[in-house]
């Protein structure tokens, strides 16, 4: 579970009503993150990405595989760093990394808190129609973290794992439950999770109200 990518960019626009935008991304070698992500990083629809419980992003390796086994023809866009994250890591996908967990990464500590929900800005940038809507279906989605305490991070840094308050409820087990494919079981441990972004509790318990 080493960085092997991290990646930051400035304010730009997208689309045919050039949209703000911070999915563009450069490679850098160290970052200083804060409770509101690398320092100098833009994230440009505060709705969707940025702030305490979204402040950095990272997506799988094995996620950019299986978007050019289905769109072959984007091996040379689909790559590290190109559906907007911060965080680039071997071994770490939705299938073992579970919400709540907290990791030392550098002088830093992260708690992963949520799903990323994918959007048309994806479609934009590759120039591939319904590509978000792809990696939705195929939980292909990465994950945010909180920052509980700032400091730096730089490449060849190790994730360290120090708690996993929620061992059933990795990454893609949530998302199976916001798709309304979890038992009611895992509904509930889901929405009671330890550390899971509390717009996501919301959403959860008025999606199932019974739970």
């Amino acid at each position: 579970m080493k960085i092997i990518g991290l990646y930051a960019g400035k304010l730009n626009h997208i689309g045919e009503k050039r949209s703000p935008t911070g999915i563009y991304k450069q490679s850098v070698e160290k970052v200083s993150v804060d409770e509101l992500g690398i320092q100098g990083d833009i994230q440009a629809d505060k709705r969707f990405h940025g702030g305490p419980q979204k402040a950095l992003h990272q997506y799988a390796l094995s996620s950019y595989e299986k978007i050019i086994k289905r769109y072959p023809l984007l091996h040379r866009q689909a790559k590290p760093g190109a559906i907007g994250e911060n965080l680039s890591a071997t071994d770490m996908n939705e299938h073992n990394v579970c919400i709540g967990d907290i990791h030392n990464l550098g002088t830093a500590i992260l708690q992963v808190s949520a799903p990323r929900i994918p959007c048309w800005k994806i479609d934009a940038k590759f120039s591939q129609p319904a590509l978000h809507k792809f990696i939705s279906q195929h939980k292909l989605n990465g994950w945010y973290y909180r920052v509980l305490h700032g400091g730096d991070i730089k490449l060849g840094n190790t994730f360290q794992l120090q708690q996993r308050p929620n061992p059933e409820i990795t990454v893609d087990t949530m998302l199976k439950v916001i798709h309304g494919e979890a038992s009611p079981h895992l509904v509930k441990q889901t929405i009671n999770a330890n550390g899971l972004d509390p717009e996501w509790k919301t959403r959860l318990q008025n999606k199932y109200p019974t739970a």
